[in-house]
């Protein structure tokens, strides 16, 4: 189990592992912080943090390290940034009075082992749901873009369906603090299964009804 220290962020949102998320960095103390981080190596912490809480994370809460991968430093000294979710931490201590931002000891947060081969099966019962959902989704937009690609490993697949779908922030934190990549896979499922025949149905007469009577086997 790994020790470091980590500049903290909290933030009233969820950052999964290896997934891009855009920030905008106004504050002075996190103006200050993301100076520091440039000028080391790229990483602070995201931590779930309710917007009426008044104190920071609590000890053991689970959050993502964010490599800051681009930054647009605005006029004013404002800056826009992406960052990629990297690996998970638990907090075990916040670091007091060291920067006018939080600082955190954090540990690693790593996923149990669990068989390869119910991984494989569940992995490719998701990819196959998401894709079917995705699809639908697509038609009932007029979205012509492909769907997003997904990565092949079972814990990564979680993570970035996880990202890409409509969940309450209070789900995506649960889904980020499991250690069971197996357990991800079958909640998501859960979620979107029950919805793939309604919303191909849905894209089906959404389809025709975009003929005006014109499409196939119409009368003229």
């Amino acid at each position: 189990m790994t020790e470091r220290l980590l500049p903290l962020f909290p933030l009233p949102l969820v950052l999964f592992p290896g997934v891009p998320l855009p920030l905008h960095i106004f504050e002075p103390r996190y103006r200050e912080m993301l100076a520091d981080c440039l000028a080391g190596d790229r990483r602070f912490g995201i931590v779930f943090t309710p917007e009426d809480a008044e104190e920071g994370p609590a000890r053991g809460a689970i959050g993502c390290i964010a490599v800051i991968q681009d930054r647009e430093a605005l006029p004013d000294g404002r800056s826009n940034i992406i960052v990629l979710g990297e690996d998970r931490f638990a907090v075990a201590r916040l670091v007091a009075g060291e920067r006018p931002y939080l600082l955190g000891e954090v540990v690693t947060y790593s996923d149990i082992e669990e068989p390869a081969g119910a991984l494989a099966t569940f992995a490719s019962q998701l990819r196959a749901v998401f894709e079917r959902v995705g699809r639908a989704a697509r038609t009932l937009a007029d979205d012509r873009d492909p769907l997003p690609a997904l990565p092949d490993d079972p814990a990564a697949l979680s993570f970035t369906i996880a990202s890409l779908i409509d969940l309450d922030t209070e789900g995506r934190q649960r889904l980020l603090a499991s250690r069971s990549p197996l357990g991800r896979l079958r909640e998501l499922d859960a979620l979107l299964s029950p919805a793939v025949d309604a919303l191909e149905s849905r894209a089906v007469v959404h389809a025709r009804a975009k003929t005006n009577g014109h499409g196939p086997g119409a009368s003229a």
